[in-house]
């Protein structure tokens, strides 16, 4: 991988403008920087996407930095593998009592992240999770200091849903599920029985499946023996390429769909391999003026595009820079005063989202993605797309859970 290009000053200038981020003429010392702790999986079965999340959040720090920083001072992003729950919170701990960040951004991982809550919440630390979906972690975990911009599970099944209602994939159909075993999965599968109650569909089956499994020949024996309308993958990491690749040799031909997607997940699959109907928050194909610079400036400098979790990094660091230039303070408690009360952010779609001060989920777009199989035309555009989930004439929050589907009282 080649490393960074050369970025001209008026670029970055532009593109903070564009993002409502203040250009002071001075950027102080590094003593004076303002130090913000980046927490996600870089290794594991989740390592793939945590890749992607790093260098999102470095381009976005370097850009912002490049801009003239915030209230003059520089951004230093200190980043830690979190590796799982029990490492998470000690590293946590680290940044905020050692490092003095002033708020810990990132986690892929729904355990993980709740790991990282206990700490953020029991030293009044601002935690900005940037990719565990977990109903939970909006719901009975949620917590003041805790904000998502990752959406929740509940608005992947429902944007996903409405594509497989629309082709008839619900209502009096049998679906067979396979879940990843642990904190997220778990979520996912509820609220998926959730949507298929909701709907009139049944499950033929359901089974758990451990992070660490590489090998799914034995599932697919009992998929092809169930003979169900559809098999749903509540997959997660590289569970999900190693299963679409393993599912195309396999031969099978019964419609698949997914409840948790990432995107890296199906470019390492391979453009032959990836099928169906998943749900994203993101894809690089989004065509705003914002997305596409995003796009642009990642490519130029990583040799690939970004993906979903690339997008979650990058958007949480610009947010949090635009939210202490226009408050003129890096304190968390007044960030949190400004996200509760509805500021509004360019998130690079057709729609500026919020963070809604029910359950501190950001409301935005989500989009359906029908895998192309053979006939993508190159090894990253493998998909086409839906609009913008919700449409333009509906709420922003029609897709995310209602406060009796996941309630949350705040600590």
């Amino acid at each position: 991988m080649t490393g960074p290009t050369r970025v001209t000053r008026r670029k970055v200038l532009a593109a903070g403008a564009a993002l409502g981020l203040a250009a002071p003429a001075i950027v102080r010392g590094q003593s004076d920087a303002i130090r913000i702790g980046h927490l996600t999986p870089r290794t594991g079965f989740l390592g793939p996407l945590g890749e992607f999340a790093v260098q999102a959040a470095d381009l976005a720090v370097d850009e912002i930095n490049a801009a003239g920083g915030v209230l003059g001072r520089r951004i230093e992003l200190l980043k830690e593998d979190s590796v799982n729950p029990q490492t998470a919170a000690t590293k946590a701990e680290r940044l905020i009592e050692r490092d003095r960040v002033v708020c810990i951004v990132g986690e892929i991982s729904s355990a993980s992240a709740l790991a990282i809550a206990q700490v953020t919440t029991r030293t009044g630390t601002l935690f900005i999770n940037t990719g565990a979906n977990s109903d939970a972690l909006r719901g009975s975990n949620c917590a003041r200091s805790m904000f998502h911009v990752e959406s929740q599970n509940s608005m992947y099944v429902k944007t996903a849903g409405r594509a497989l209602l629309a082709q008839g994939l619900v209502r009096g159909k049998r679906w067979f599920s396979l879940t990843a075993d642990y904190a997220f999965g778990h979520d996912l599968l509820r609220v998926a029985r959730r949507f298929m109650e909701q709907n009139g569909g049944q499950f033929a089956a359901d089974r758990l499946v451990p992070t660490d499994l590489a090998d799914f020949s034995a599932l697919l024996l009992e998929i092809r023996a169930a003979r169900p309308d559809l098999v749903i993958s509540n997959l997660a990491g590289n569970q999900i390429t190693n299963f679409l690749k393993q599912y195309a040799e396999f031969g099978l031909t019964f419609p698949v769909a997914g409840f948790g997607f990432d995107t890296a997940l199906a470019w390492a699959a391979g453009r032959d391999a990836f099928i169906g109907t998943w749900p994203v928050v993101w894809h690089h194909m989004i065509d705003t003026p914002a997305s596409r610079a995003f796009v642009d400036s990642f490519r130029r400098r990583y040799r690939r595009p970004p993906e979903n979790q690339a997008w979650g990094d990058y958007v949480a660091m610009r947010i949090i820079a635009q939210s202490m230039t226009e408050l003129r303070s890096t304190d968390p408690q007044r960030l949190i005063e400004h996200w509760r009360k509805g500021a509004k952010f360019d998130l690079m779609k057709t729609r500026e989202g919020y963070f809604r001060a029910s359950d501190h989920q950001l409301m935005h777009e989500m989009y359906a993605v029908e895998g192309l199989g053979s006939r993508a035309p190159n090894q990253w555009d493998i998909f086409r797309s839906s609009g913008p989930i919700p449409g333009p004439g509906e709420p922003l929050e029609a897709i995310a859970a209602t406060e009796e589907e996941n309630q949350c009282r705040m600590a």
